[in-house]
């Protein structure tokens, strides 16, 4: 049976992540992919997917408002949110506004195929650590902090820049800083979120939910 997917993310990387992921699943096609919440609302009757992809953060509507908003217009479609949010609040707001799965962003092949079959065939999919950490905070009555991590204003506009694909050179001209201390912060940035090249960094970082 084919599942007609969309997805959602305010992060082109993301996107083309999720599509690279799911070529081996001949059965998954991907029918849909934008970066807008405004455009997912007015593509999806043409679109017509089953399942939807949807990222929280996004820039223009919440993915918690978005989720509610496709629900009714839409209710034949199935939502899974894919997110960095662990915190229960999301989580708990995602389902009750209509969502039917709940991943992080670092799932792995294998489960993130597995949570759209399920949804598609109707039934409910939560990543395995977002179950754990459920019942976590059940027994110990103590939320989870998520992925926080210490970072700079600074260090936050040139981890941007980093994922928008700027030089170094290209980054001290726009913020009128030096090139060594654009250095300086991204050695700074690659040791705090423990990764060793770019690649890993922006990865990390999205992951992360810090850009």
């Amino acid at each position: 049976m084919q599942i007609r997917l969309a997805i959602t993310d305010d992060h082109m990387l993301v996107i083309n992540g999720l599509k690279a992921m799911l070529a081996p699943y001949s059965h998954i096609q991907v029918v849909y992919e934008s970066n807008s919440a405004i455009t997912l609302i007015d593509a999806l009757p043409a679109a017509q997917p089953d399942v939807l992809l949807l990222d929280i953060q996004m820039p223009e509507i919440d993915g918690l408002e978005l989720c509610k908003q496709v629900r009714k217009s839409h209710p034949r479609v199935k939502i899974i949110a894919l997110t960095n949010f662990m915190e229960s609040h999301y989580i708990k707001q995602m389902l009750r506004n209509g969502a039917s799965g709940y991943l992080l962003k670092n799932t792995d092949q294998e489960t993130l195929a597995a949570a759209i079959e399920k949804v598609h065939a109707g039934e409910q999919f939560i990543d395995a650590s977002i179950k754990q950490q459920l019942l976590q905070e059940m027994l110990t009555g103590q939320k989870s902090t998520g992925y926080d991590i210490p970072l700079t204003r600074r260090e936050k506009e040139i981890l941007k820049l980093i994922a928008e694909e700027h030089s170094n050179q290209q980054i001290a001209e726009m913020l009128f800083i030096s090139l060594r201390t654009v250095e300086t912060h991204r050695l700074n940035l690659t040791q705090k979120l423990a990764v060793k090249n770019t690649a890993g960094l922006v990865k990390e970082a999205i992951k992360r939910g810090i850009i």
